[in-house]
Formats: structure tokens, sequence, C-alpha cells
């Protein structure tokens, strides 16, 4: 090689060598963006049986604040007639081994249609814990999901997990599907009508009508009650003014942990009964049979894991980031006070 050829060689790879130095490392993904990445894929049963029903708005996932308040006892009453935008809530905690996602998806009735035996409530909280290992990829690999299906938790495993059961057995397979808003395989989940009841699809699934709910930046309304193609906007828990910062606000909360409902605006009519201050958020959610405490799914979600999986290496239970754990002793005396669990 003569000696321009070899100074020509050497400015080009000493050019490569800065740019290789010089260039930006990516940022690892926000906690928004994780919560965003593995969103389920929601399948609503919807009914539009009966006056309650509302024509199926009743069955719409919204906000809390879809009527523009933050009062929980006017929720029934405001049913079809505030904003009905999709919309659901999520927290992230993390170890250093593990990122754990709770979604809450929130609606203002639980409801029936026929007079016997089952009572309905204003406001309805059900959601869904997901467990995700970080594995030096941007997102991690999903390991496990916990559902809440009124007082009573299920558990699966996505295909290919190395989870086992532990304590508790696995209640079925975590089904993934693509999205037609973005370029990721999410968890697919789904909520009776009335109830909602959550479990993983097909477990539960539309039957006729319903809503097929997909995560995205911003949230959008049904166009009615059999639309198979709604985004579903995200909130984060701990955003400033949000769920967690209103968890002592009177109007929105009956006590840690319940949202407050009353028996107006029709609640009961023509059914069983209504309940009152019936609807959980995550950190009232329970499993009384379970070994994990009273909101112990979103507040101390590594805990849960370890009893309910058989998990090979490392699950860390020390958190670098858990807001929850600021008031843990107030969650701990409300555990122990708090009423049943009967969303």
């Amino acid at each position: 090689m003569n000696a321009r050829k070899a100074l020509a060689t050497a400015l080009i790879t000493t050019g490569i060598a800065v740019l290789a130095i010089d260039a930006p490392a990516s940022a690892a993904p926000s906690r928004a963006e994780l919560a965003l990445r593995w969103a389920p894929i929601h399948h609503q049963d919807v009914d539009q049986t009966g006056d309650h029903a509302l024509g199926g708005k009743s069955d719409y996932i919204t906000r809390a604040d879809f009527d523009g308040d933050l009062n929980g006892r006017n929720n029934w009453d405001n049913t079809g007639t505030g904003d009905m935008t999709a919309a659901a809530y999520y927290s992230v905690t993390e170890t250093s081994s593990h990122w754990f996602i709770t979604y809450l998806f929130f609606h203002p009735r639980d409801w029936v249609d026929h007079p016997f035996f089952e009572t309905e409530h204003e406001n309805d909280g059900e959601g869904v814990l997901l467990a995700v290992e970080k594995n030096g990829t941007d997102y991690g690999v999903l390991r496990s999901a916990v559902t809440v299906a009124h007082s009573d938790f299920y558990s699966y495993l996505p295909s290919g997990s190395t989870w086992t059961g532990g304590r508790e057995s696995s209640d079925g397979t975590l089904t993934l599907a693509s999205s037609p808003h973005d370029a990721f395989q999410h968890p697919v989940t789904a909520q009776e009508a009335k109830g909602h009841g959550l479990k993983a699809w097909p477990q539960y699934q539309i039957e006729g009508d319903g809503v097929t709910y997909y995560p995205a930046t911003s949230g959008e309304a049904p166009s009615g009650p059999d639309d198979r193609d709604v985004r579903y906007q995200l909130i984060d828990v701990f955003a400033g003014g949000g769920l967690w910062a209103q968890r002592n606000n009177t109007s929105l909360f009956a006590s840690l942990g319940t949202f407050a409902g009353d028996t107006s605006g029709g609640c009961g009519t023509g059914t069983f009964s209504c309940g009152t201050n019936s609807a959980n958020a995550p950190w009232g959610w329970d499993d009384g049979n379970d070994v994990p405490g009273r909101g112990e799914i979103a507040t101390d979600p590594a805990k849960l894991s370890a009893e309910y999986w058989t998990i090979p290496g490392t699950l860390s239970r020390s958190y670098v980031y858990n807001p929850y754990s600021s008031a843990a002793a107030a969650l701990k005396v409300a555990a122990e006070t708090a009423p049943a669990v009967v969303d």
C-alpha cells in the first residue's frame, strides 16, 4: 500500500471511530413508553339490555373524571352524558431485575339488568399486573400476568415463559397479538359486560356487540356499541393531580383504595340492590384467599410474583422505583381495617 492510500485508510478508520464515539447512546425507554409498549389489546363485551346499559355506554372504559369532576358519587348519574373517551390508568414499579406494570380499567357503572340476587354499584375498577424481566433489551421480556375479576385474581403465563406455577397454579395462557397502531406484540385481555371481571382473552371474550381497544398516545370514544378498533390513552397513576395524588380526596375515595359511590341516579332501581363504596383502585385490590395483602398486587408486586410463581434466576425484592412505598404505613393500616373487597 502506498503512503497516500495508507493515509486515506487511516483517516477513514479514524473518522469511523470518531463517529462511533460521538454517536449518542440511545436513551432507555421512559416508564410511559414501557407502559405503552406492554399495554393490553383489550376486548370489552357490551350489553345493551335494559335501561342501566344506556345503549352499551355503561360498558365503555373511560377516565374517573369523565364527567369533568373528581366526585365519585355522581359517576353513575353522569354515565352516557360525559366524555366517554377511552382511557386506562397505569403504574410502573421497578427492581434491579424486573419492571412491574399495573393497568386499571375504569367504568362508571357495575350494573345488572334483572332483579335477582345480584347487586350493582357506582364505579368499577378491575385490571391486570404484568411482570416484565429485564434482559438487556429496551423493553425486556414479558413473564406473567395476574388479572383482577371482582374479588379474585387469575394468573397467566405467555407461551415460552420461564416462570412456572408456585403457590398459585397458572389459570391459562396469556395470548399476545399484533396491534394495527404500532409494531409490537401486546398481551390480550378481556372484560365481561355489566360486572366487568377481567381475565386473559379468550377466557372472557366479546359475545355479540363489543369494543376492541388498542393502546395509543391518545384516546377516542367508541362510535357505537360494536366498534372493533378504538384507541385508548394511558394515564399515569402518579401524574401530578392524578389518582394517587387524589387518594385522600374524600369526594373521590371513601377510604384509602376504595372509590366513593352512593345510590343516587337510579342505581339499584329494578334490580336486587345497589351497593355503596364498592369499587377499588389498584392499591385496594385484594384476593382474600391469597397470601399477598390488600393492594400488594400494585404496591409490592415483587412479593406477589414470588408468592405466585416459581421463578428461575433472580427476582429482586428491593425496589429502585416505587412511589407507593411513600404511603406504606397508611396502606398497611387501610388493609387491616378496610371492609372486604366486593367489586
